[in-house]
This record gives structure tokens, sequence and C-alpha cells, in this order.
């Protein structure tokens, strides 16, 4: 595990693309359908338990969430989508800020997408994948809460999801599960990547 995602604290929540921090830097983007766990991806990549705050209610991230590692770096909480229980006009509001922020944002490096492991690969994250190929952003898939599936099963499912997306340079797949803590290097690993942080980025680059 990398220390430095230790660093990360809240730095604003924006309803609308205009109110985010100045387009510069590097931002890496978390986005799944409502309760693909989010919030416990992150709290669990940062090594904080109540970094992203977490619900049993779908749908309760209903803002762009900026979360700062250092001057330059910063990871963001999309809003979730799916079935939460929200007017439908809400619904769509989200859609429409998800879209400019992918379109517009020029810091962006990437986004992790998180499915559910046992629901993979739902409309909202195909239509994720096109938008992401379309500009051109690499994609990074967390299948979290493998826990809740024997080793075999997990395996053969990630195996599933690789074969269903095909040769795709732009995306990688990895399974993970925040409550067992699984697959947190190697999450790591991409973003140190997108970042373009040094071997040494325990202690580099200064916050």
């Amino acid at each position: 595990m990398n220390p430095y995602y230790h660093r990360a604290h809240f730095l604003k929540s924006a309803a609308r693309l205009s109110q985010s921090p100045t387009d510069s830097g590097f931002e890496v983007a978390f986005a799944g359908r409502s309760n693909a766990g989010k919030s416990s991806a992150l709290n669990a990549l940062c090594g904080q338990k109540s970094l992203a705050r977490t619900s049993k209610t779908p749908g309760r991230t209903q803002l762009l969430n900026f979360f700062s590692l250092d001057s330059d770096r910063r990871l963001v909480d999309l809003p979730g989508y799916g079935y939460a229980k929200v007017a439908e006009s809400i619904k769509k509001e989200w859609q429409k800020t998800l879209a400019h922020y992918i379109e517009q944002r020029q810091c962006l490096r990437g986004m992790v997408l998180l499915m559910d492991i046992r629901h993979p690969l739902t409309a909202f994250d195909l239509q994720m994948l096109q938008w992401n190929t379309y500009h051109g952003l690499p994609t990074h898939i967390l299948l979290t809460k493998a826990d809740k599936l024997k080793t075999g099963a997990a395996k053969n499912t990630l195996l599933k999801v690789k074969k269903e997306l095909g040769d795709r340079p732009e995306i990688s797949i990895q399974r993970f599960s925040a409550l067992k803590k699984q697959g947190i290097d190697e999450c790591h690993r991409v973003l140190d990547l997108w970042f373009e942080l040094e071997p040494d980025s325990n202690t580099n680059p200064s916050p």
C-alpha cells in the first residue's frame, strides 16, 4: 500500500462543473452505478475510514466531491447513477454533470469505474466506457465486493468481463474488495501512472 494516498483530504464539493477547482494539474475520477461501492473503495485506497461518506441508501453522492492529494493532484468522487430513489429530473441532471465533466475537464487523466462483481457491465457501465473511449480517457475497472463471491467464481467473472470487452488497450480491469483490502496495491499502480508519480512517491511530491 502506497502511503502517499493516505494524505488525501476533502477539498470541496461542486453541484456543477463551474464550481470545481481550477482546471489544472492531475485528476482521477471515480464513477459507478449507485451502490457499486465507490465510497468504500476510496476509503480503502486512501487508508481512511471516513474520507468519503458511505451510505446504504443508493444515490447519496449527488455532487462532484474533490479530494486533494497534494497541490497538483486530486481524486474526484462522481455522482452515483442507477436505481437511486430520486426524481427522474435529478437523475438527468446527474447525467448531464457527468457528461460535462468528462467532455470538458482538461486535467482529467483517467477514470476508475466501479462495478459490483455480481452485476458487471450494466447499461450505465457500458455508457461510461463508451463516453471515455470516445474522449480518449483511459479507464480502470474495479470489480468491487469480490469477497461476496468464492475465489473461483470471482476469477471467472473477471475473465468473462475481459472477454466481453475484448482487446481494448485503453481499458484495464481487476478484482477489488474494500472489506478484505484486496487489490489496493494493483489499483495504486494504475493511479501512480496516471498521476505521473515517481517510485518514491511516498515522500514526493510535497503536499
